[in-house]
Formats: structure tokens, sequence, C-alpha cells
């Protein structure tokens, strides 16, 4: 499972991860992104444009996971864990790779240009698979829009799972089991 942060944090905020899903059978790379943030990391300018960011974020991901693939990981059993920013670029990488993962869980985030990413998907876009969890209290991001976000890729043709829970804008202990659900005892 590869895990990707959100705005001013860094692969240290997400230890706990392993422990917390407790799935033998799965090693994790956490991973830092790019830019440097207030003592932590941002994958792309916020505020400020986006689009820069998420592009070069974008093809450094793929390179990792093309990196991981020639390391003896393969794609198709290899997660993609994202929060916030790093929901936005698990979306963006994961719909846009072109080879299937073996899934994509997005907490608390939204799309980058949602018309765009449904003009770019990759051929294995529509078979990939994807759990989106959101906290109906999210002071940063609202429930209503990153959900009419998912049901717009929905209708795109993508499978995205969705689920909200009484949460601000975090990771709640509530979330793991659906978490640890998805990924499979097997995975």
């Amino acid at each position: 499972m590869v895990v990707l942060h959100g705005l001013g944090d860094s692969a240290q905020g997400y230890r706990f991860l392993p422990a917390a899903l407790a799935v033998p059978s799965l090693n994790y790379l956490l991973v830092n992104a790019p830019d440097e943030y207030y003592g932590g990391f941002s994958w792309y300018d916020y505020p400020g444009e986006a689009g820069p960011g998420v592009r070069r974020s974008r093809r450094l991901l793929f390179e990792l996971l093309d990196a991981q693939r020639v390391a003896g990981f393969p794609t198709e059993q290899t997660f993609l864990f994202g929060f916030s920013q790093g929901c936005l670029m698990t979306l963006d990488v994961g719909f846009r790779y072109p080879v299937r993962l073996a899934g994509l869980v997005g907490v608390s985030g939204y799309v980058h240009d949602l018309p765009l990413l449904l003009a770019e998907l990759s051929p294995v876009a529509k078979v990939q698979r994807m759990l989106f969890t959101h906290g109906t209290m999210d002071p940063l991001i609202p429930c209503a829009a990153a959900k009419a976000q998912v049901e717009a890729l929905q209708r795109g043709g993508l499978h995205i799972t969705w689920a909200d829970f009484p949460k601000e804008h975090t990771i709640a202990r509530e979330e793991i089991p659906l978490f640890q659900q998805f990924i499979g005892p097997g995975n």
C-alpha cells in the first residue's frame, strides 16, 4: 500500500496505519510529497494554482509505481491510499495509471478538474475500484461537494464506493473496519 498524506503532514503522520489496519500480508510505503510546507509537505500549491503541482506529482507517482513494479511489487496487488491532498492525488493517479491497481482508498478529498479527469481516464479506469470516505462535519472540504463529485465520476462509469461518517477532516477509528473490508484479508 502506497500511502499519500495530506497538506502540511508527512509520511511520519501515517506510521499508525499498518498497526491500525492489521493486514499482515500488506507492505506499506509511506511517501512524502515533493514540496515543503510549514514543517510538512504538499503535493501541489495551496492556495494557488493547483494544476502544475498536480501534474508534476502525478508524474512522480507514476514513476514510483513503475519502480515498485520493477522491484517486484505487482501493481495489481498494490493499493493507493490518500488523505485530503493525498486523496486528490489517489484519484488523479489511480484513474489515469495505465495498469489496474488492487484498489484505491481516498479519505476526505476532492477531484481536481473533474471534466479533465473523465476525459483522460486510463484504459483500465472503468475496472479500477475505489473506496471514498468523507466526514459529514468536514469544515475544509464540504461533504456535499465531495459527494457530488463522486456521483459525477460514478455516472462516468467509475466504480467508487462512497461512505460518510460523522467526523471532521480526519481519519476516524470508525473507518478502519471499512478499509479492512475493502482491502480484504488476502488483498
